[in-house]
């Protein structure tokens, strides 16, 4: 819960104070019961208190004080809403380190097949396009809402030389903003590789580029540090470069995640999807507290006044 008044809560001090004084008081009404030294004659004389009952009252109106101060100080709740429109750029590492057999069957159909599912469970509303890198960052199919044409382009992907990840979140976003000309969707962009950038701009750049832009770019590492690919027959180790993806989201505001199967990546996709989907907006809610402040000063007052004829 967070508040948009939040100097008000210092009133908080004088319901603290209310309970101190009322504890007082009762200690003091308990010392002079107990200098009536002739108990016989005090149960006779002095008139039936109700006991707890008058301490449950009070701690009502208590109750109702701090309710009355909570919504005073203008509280609002977190609550996740669908969102209506978005523009979502999928970019996919097709170097050539995503034919590694790590993953089974390899890399790179493993990701066709995690990417083909965030595509369905994508709320259809939502205009996607889709990028491949390797070397160079290529736009397949442009932010739109016919989804079939990205599944169809994900199932067309080849693998080329290099890895350009920076070059990637460059395009995404000139592809974002020439999309995005006429209205002001939401943008995302949900980047997966497999290995360290070794062409075009640097991943820092773009993270900061993307940054600026309000673009957060959520990024998966997808393979494990055993991976190998054999070129020219050589064995050459692809380990994932797990630490400039994660500085790429969080420096863009996005995730990073992991995944080191098939399984573990479809997973991450659908995290992904249901993210994106929804939006996290900050409600006022003043009056609850208001009116639950309201019902409680008067149980409060009805109590006090049906046990012992008084408030306390």
């Amino acid at each position: 819960m967070r508040f948009l008044a939040t100097g008000r809560l210092w009133l908080l001090l004088a319901v603290a104070a209310v309970v101190v004084a009322y504890v007082l008081l009762q200690r003091r009404r308990r010392h002079h019961a107990v200098r009536f030294t002739n108990l016989e004659l005090l149960a006779v004389v002095a008139p039936k208190r109700p006991g707890w009952r008058r301490h449950v009252a009070a701690g009502v109106l208590l109750a109702s004080m701090l309710s009355l101060v909570v919504g005073f100080a203008r509280p609002t709740m977190a609550q996740r809403v669908p969102r209506r429109q978005a523009t979502v750029m999928l970019a996919i590492d097709t170097s050539a380190s995503m034919q590694a057999e790590d993953v089974a069957p390899n890399r790179l159909a493993a990701a066709q097949r995690a990417a083909t599912d965030f595509v369905q469970h994508l709320p259809p509303r939502f205009r996607l396009g889709l990028i491949s890198f390797d070397g160079t960052a290529r736009v397949l199919v442009p932010p739109t809402t016919e989804h079939a044409q990205v599944t169809s382009a994900i199932a067309r992907l080849r693998l080329g030389p290099r890895t350009a990840a920076g070059e990637a979140v460059y395009t995404a976003l000139d592809t974002i903003a020439a999309a995005n000309a006429a209205n002001n969707d939401a943008a995302r962009i949900v980047l997966m590789s497999d290995g360290a950038t070794t062409s075009g701009r640097p991943v820092d750049q773009a993270a900061q580029a993307a940054k600026d832009a309000k673009v957060p770019v959520s990024t998966i590492a997808f393979g494990t540090d055993d991976g190998t690919v054999n070129l020219g027959g050589q064995v050459i180790p692809v380990p994932v470069d797990r630490d400039a993806l994660r500085k790429l989201a969080d420096t863009s505001g996005g995730r990073f995640f992991e995944a080191a199967s098939g399984e573990e990546l479809t997973a991450v996709y659908r995290d992904i999807g249901s993210t994106v989907a929804y939006r996290t907006v900050r409600h006022e809610v003043t009056a609850s507290f208001t009116g639950l402040g309201l019902l409680l000063l008067a149980a409060g007052l009805i109590a006090g006044l049906a046990w012992s004829g008084r408030v306390i």
